[in-house]
């Protein structure tokens, strides 16, 4: 009981918390103003992903006494250190975690729990025998994403102090690529394109989570008292943050405009399946300025513009001592 209490008890209680997180963070992205359904889940996605690696990480490896969480944060120097010592204590508590969290979570993935018990109520209780196509739903990367990157880095992190977390994050990975490659093929539709805009959160977490790796080794090399090593691991950092750099330059502005292919592609596609008018018609009235008369305005300006053309186009209208006006 003692150790079902200490050691299992904490880490359901978290991930039961964690699960009201997502819609709390949607709906502050909605207040932000991001029109598009993949705005508002890109921006949510952020704000969970650093929620849950300060919740689930940092706040669990520096927790104790307030002293010694003093300590860490007034002695820059001995961050290392700190983190190397507290990791250990707590890699039963992430191990726990890969299990409750990870392996659970891809259960309840595949085997679709609330949709489930919403399409029982729809058809049994609420006796609706038509299948509409607003309950299919997209895929969720504002829960997912940040899921993943939060495995990886307990991973990157745990792997110098903790290795025998490894082959549980291993068989989590594994089994992750087969149920998320199964429900993206075969139960969610794919209601927009997000453009890869996913991948730069990706790689930041990523580079984050090897330097914050490469921090702990020097902790523990520092606590080894072993000077080459410390030496040898500073170049790394620093090579690591330089290859963030360049691929920062390099590949960075692809995200931020899409190629003319695609866009093209795009174009061919909708006429192929007749959708042209349909996105004129939610362009005329998205982008209407002047609701209030804005064609009457249009068409006095256009015939003023006709009638000023042929007027100056006339050479008989060109009289001295009068002017044409614009």
């Amino acid at each position: 009981m003692d150790h079902l209490v200490t050691g299992y008890l904490p880490s359901v209680i978290l991930m039961l918390f964690l699960y009201t997180v997502p819609p709390t963070m949607m709906l502050f992205s909605s207040v932000e103003g991001p029109v598009s359904r993949s705005g508002r889940k890109k921006s949510a996605c952020l704000k969970i992903l650093y929620f849950t690696i300060w919740n689930v990480f940092f706040v669990n490896v520096l927790s104790g006494s307030v002293i010694s969480q003093l300590s860490v944060f007034t002695s820059v120097r001995d961050i290392p250190t700190q983190l190397a010592k507290a990791i250990p204590t707590q890699a039963t508590f992430f191990m726990t975690y890969v299990l409750t969290s990870g392996w659970a979570s891809l259960a309840c993935e595949l085997m679709q729990v609330f949709p489930l018990l919403c399409n029982l109520i729809r058809k049994f209780i609420l006796r609706k025998k038509e299948d509409s196509s607003y309950w299919l739903m997209s895929f969720p990367y504002h829960t997912e994403v940040p899921r993943v990157l939060l495995f990886g880095l307990i991973g990157f992190t745990c792997a110098i102090m903790a290795p025998l977390i490894l082959p549980f994050v291993l068989i989590y990975f594994s089994l992750a690529y087969l149920v998320y490659k199964n429900q993206i093929l075969n139960v969610y539709i794919q209601k927009y394109q997000s453009g890869g805009l996913y991948w730069p959160t990706v790689h930041n977490t990523t580079i984050f989570s090897l330097v914050l790796t490469q921090i702990i080794a020097l902790g523990v090399f520092g606590i080894k008292e072993s000077p080459v090593a410390s030496s040898f691991t500073i170049p790394l950092v620093v090579g690591t943050l330089l290859f963030n750099e360049y691929c920062r330059q390099r590949f960075h502005p692809v995200f931020k405009k899409h190629a003319a292919q695609i866009l093209i592609e795009m174009d061919r596609h909708n006429e192929q399946y007749g959708k042209m008018e349909e996105i004129y018609q939610q362009l005329h009235s998205a982008y209407c300025q002047l609701p209030i008369k804005s064609h009457e305005l249009c068409d006095a300006a256009c015939k003023n513009s006709n009638e000023n053309r042929e007027h100056a186009q006339d050479p008989e209208a060109i009289r001295p001592g009068k002017e044409i006006s614009e």
